[in-house]
């Protein structure tokens, strides 16, 4: 099977770096699969989106992204996200708790963190 290299970044951290065979994510465009060999393309993520990566090796990985960018080369599927979380690594009670937030931030990361959870456990 065919891979590609990919990585997941966001402002605070690197999440993710490897060899992927299909990246996924929403983009102000519609949500775009990426898969090795796909033409080159740069795309605007949307605020409480969904990032999918297919691993060579390991399960899925999901992850909860507020804006950035997808930016795909020949050689490389680049994620820049201003914020990103593993499903990981949401906790389900206090995000949809932050979902009653009276900052704007806080509930739009709250329902992209809700979004990301549903997909991992889809």
């Amino acid at each position: 099977m065919a891979d590609i290299t990919a990585e997941l970044v966001a402002v605070e951290r690197m999440l993710w770096s490897g060899q992927a065979t299909m990246v996924t994510a929403e983009t102000t465009e519609g949500e775009i699969g990426v898969l090795p060999g796909h033409e080159p393309v740069i795309g605007q993520l949307i605020d409480n989106g969904v990032v999918t990566i297919r691993p060579v090796d390991g399960d899925r990985l999901v992850a909860a992204v507020q804006g950035g960018f997808l930016s795909v080369s020949q050689k490389k599927i680049t994620v820049l996200a201003d914020w990103a979380i593993w499903s990981t690594e949401i906790d389900e009670a206090r995000a949809t708790e932050d979902l009653k937030s009276e900052d704007e931030v806080t509930r739009s990361r709250a329902e992209a963190a809700l979004r990301a959870l549903r997909r991992a456990q889809a």
